[in-house]
């Protein structure tokens, strides 16, 4: 044989040998449709089970993974119409899948039970999964943000007990919540609205920055968050817990479910709490917490027939709250009251309707309709004020989806109707009014199935108090490379007020309400972004997050406590108000069943009150949030802890001087919280321990005037750190599936 030929054999032989072994540090593939699999599936995603790691197939749907990423030989497929399979790929090096359409409109399945930042979604979203929120009491859905640092839930105020959301340094009326994609708890359910939806109800919660999707509506404008409530198909048959602390609270919580036959599938939750102990931990004579009871009871229809998936949900809620000083007698008039007290009676009826069809052997292609009903009723007492609301609530939205040529080009567009009908009394002064807005949607995405994914999407609405509207809004989310993700959001929101539900804290002092002029729809600009990286350290999987987002405003509603400090006023804004949010997050697993988890959040939140450009108050400017959690294996033993410091936070006390310059107005405290849970699980049992407020911290004087509550100088809102101390408690969940 010639020199030649062999140099040409052994050439040949190098370059068969190096590809067979590219081929084996790969795993190669293709995604087709089950039904005709001629047909690939363009797009589809391909990760490894239990990672981040993965990619989406090409124009002819085939894709390649590196086998170095895998933690098991397992891959989750999903795709748009189509439900998601999980395929073994042990000694494979080559695999064909095959999905099947799904019957009707489906959700993508979140594998894993970890909180985690999505690596697939176009807008910032984070997942909050059941795992995460058994980590704390979460008795509802105020606790359920505990281990998080996107969300922070804050006190209004020292009498009532009420609660708020905060996101992106702005109050949670610009954040919209939904419950399973739904608009849900708004308006006049405000002020107590994150007790109404109890945490055994929860599937999951998603957690969005910046701007979502136009087809959930106009309001959001710091971003969304949606509640997943627990599917009828995929829960518990039953599922218990219950709950009790050391300030004589309890909650019991029972949840039924089970199919009665192949298309029809029901569950049944119940929750109820109760606190009828009177305490005054710190003895300034006030309850360190409401007392009251709670009844709520939800229940949802799901059916499947074929092409056609539909589900119904009707949820029902009775509250009673008393709170104030420790005699305070409610069943006493107010004239005859010689004790400061509140008290208010909730009664809720609200309910649901999806529909959806896909079109046969067009799995991509779907058509759905979904609405929604509210009753909210209430009275209540603030001392001597009378605040007394209804709202009755409709909406209605008809979506269509389908692609353009083929799936890297999709789009949605559709119709939508809201009826909104508020009655409200504020000792005799009446705040009335009707919104009838009939929309337009449409919302198109674009991905090359490699590493771009555009939303750009508009709303034009028609509302018949403050005009057209257009809402438009884009997020861009392009992958540097596999492990790195920027993502870019910008778009508009607006939203109409409602001065009295959103500052009832204002309402547990001696202010006096004053409306200066007629008040706008609120309107707002956000832009930002995030820069997303997952990495390896020793072995062990890590995420680090930042983000930043610009919120500026164009009108507001101005809730004004600096300029008269005995009064809180309300008017359109006349200058400036913004507010910049910056927040760097890393999560890393230090060993095997330990993990950490720390960020670093700022805000810069300012509003023009007057011709003043002034920090807003009872935002801090500095925060720090570090989780640390543990596991044994097959989490017999979990273990949480949570320690959050909080900086200063500007004060609009009723005792400051308004002439006195900025830096020279009160200012909290620093200070840190500690939260943790203990919790052993067997084999349908579990039992938890746990604290909240470990290290006993307590605002000082979280009640200014507290001898003399019906005198000037009375104050119960500035409220910036806990009123009740340490909180021990205990509980035990029963599961079978």
């Amino acid at each position: 044989m010639s020199e030649h030929k062999v140099l040409a054999l052994f050439i040949s032989t190098l370059l068969l040998s190096s590809a067979s072994l590219l081929q084996a540090q790969h795993l190669t593939g293709k995604v087709v449709d089950k039904a005709n699999p001629s047909q690939p599936l363009v797009g589809a995603n391909v990760i490894w089970l239990q990672t981040d790691k993965g990619t989406a197939t090409d124009a002819s749907g085939k894709f390649t993974l590196s086998l170095s990423d895998a933690a098991k030989p397992v891959v989750l497929v999903t795709y748009v119409g189509y439900t998601p399979d999980t395929i073994s790929v042990a000694g494979r090096s080559d695999i064909t899948v095959a999905l099947e359409a799904a019957k009707g409109m489906t959700e993508v399945v979140i594998e894993g039970e970890k909180e985690r930042h999505s690596a697939l979604t176009p807008t910032q979203t984070q997942f909050i999964t059941t795992s995460d929120l058994e980590k704390s009491a979460c008795c509802n859905l105020a606790e359920s943000f505990e281990t998080n640092a996107a969300v922070e839930v804050s006190t209004t105020d020292a009498v009532s007990g009420a609660k708020q959301i905060q996101m992106l340094g702005l109050d949670g009326s610009y954040t919209l919540l939904t419950t399973d994609n739904i608009p849900a708890l708004r308006g006049l359910a405000t002020p107590y609205r994150l007790n109404y939806l109890s945490g055994t109800f929860i599937e999951s919660i998603d957690i969005i920055k910046g701007m979502g999707s136009v087809l959930n509506g106009y309001e959001s404008i710091s971003g969304q968050v949606n509640v997943t409530l627990r599917d009828p198909e995929k829960a518990q048959r039953l599922y218990m817990n219950l709950y009790g602390n050391s300030l004589g609270r309890y909650d019991a919580n029972l949840n039924l479910a089970g199919s009665l036959n192949k298309k029809w599938s029901t569950i049944l939750m119940l929750h109820t709490d109760q606190l009828q102990h009177r305490s005054d931990r710190n003895h300034d004579g006030f309850m360190d917490l409401a007392t009251g009871s709670q009844y709520n009871v939800y229940n949802k229809w799901k059916y499947v027939s074929g092409d056609w998936v539909a589900e119904f949900g009707l949820t029902a809620l009775q509250e009673q709250k008393v709170g104030g000083q420790l005699d305070f007698d409610e069943n006493t008039p107010k004239e005859e009251q010689p004790h400061y007290g509140i008290k208010s009676d909730v009664d809720r009826l609200a309910g649901h309707t999806k529909t959806s069809y896909t079109f046969a052997g067009k799995p991509y292609q779907s058509i759905g309709l979904i609405t929604s009903a509210t009753h909210h009723k209430f009275t209540s007492q603030y001392g001597l004020r009378d605040y007394d609301g209804e709202q009755n609530s409709a909406n209605a939205r008809l979506i269509f989806q389908s692609i353009i040529g083929d799936t890297r080009h999709t789009y949605k567009t559709g119709l939508s109707y809201t009826f909104e009908d508020y009655s409200e009394n504020l000792n005799d002064s009446l705040f009335n009014r009707r919104e009838i807005v009939p929309g337009v949607f449409g919302e198109y995405i674009y991905s090359n199935t490699h590493n771009l994914t555009v939303v750009a999407g508009a709303r034009l609405d028609f509302h018949n108090l403050y005009g057209t509207q257009f809402t438009p809004r884009l997020n861009v989310k392009y992958d540097i490379s596999p492990r790195s993700i920027l993502r870019f959001a910008t778009g508009t929101g607006f939203r109409v007020s409602n001065i009295i539900a959103e500052n009832t804290a204002t309402l547990v002092s001696s202010r006096r309400f004053v409306v200066e002029e007629d008040l706008e729809a609120e309107k707002a600009w956000n832009i930002g972004g995030s820069f997303t990286h997952y990495f390896e350290v020793a072995g062990r999987p890590g995420t680090f997050v930042t983000d930043f987002y610009h919120t500026s405003f164009i009108n507001q509603v101005v809730a004004d406590m600096y300029t008269m400090p005995g009064s809180v006023l309300f008017y359109n804004l006349g200058g400036r108000s913004y507010a910049n949010s910056f927040q760097a997050e890393l999560q890393y697993e230090v060993l095997r069943g330990l993990t950490a988890k720390a960020a670093y959040k700022y805000y810069d939140v300012k509003t023009s009150y007057k011709d003043k450009l002034w920090q807003k108050p009872m935002i801090p400017e500095h925060r720090f949030f570090v989780n640390i959690g543990f596991a044994t294996p097959f989490e017999k033993w979990r273990a949480d802890l949570t320690t959050q410091f909080f900086g200063l936070m500007p004060l609009a006390t009723m005792q400051e001087d308004h002439n006195q310059p900025l830096e020279h107005k009160a200012n909290s405290d620093r200070f840190a919280t500690v939260n943790t849970q203990v919790t052993r699980a067997f084999k349908r049992w579990e039992v938890y321990l746990g604290a909240e407020n470990l290290l006993n911290y307590r605002q000082p004087n979280p009640i200014y005037g507290a001898n003399e509550p019906f005198n000037a100088g009375f104050d119960a809102s500035m409220v910036w750190g806990p009123v009740t101390g340490r909180v021990l408690y205990a509980g035990l969940r029963f599961k079978l599936d």
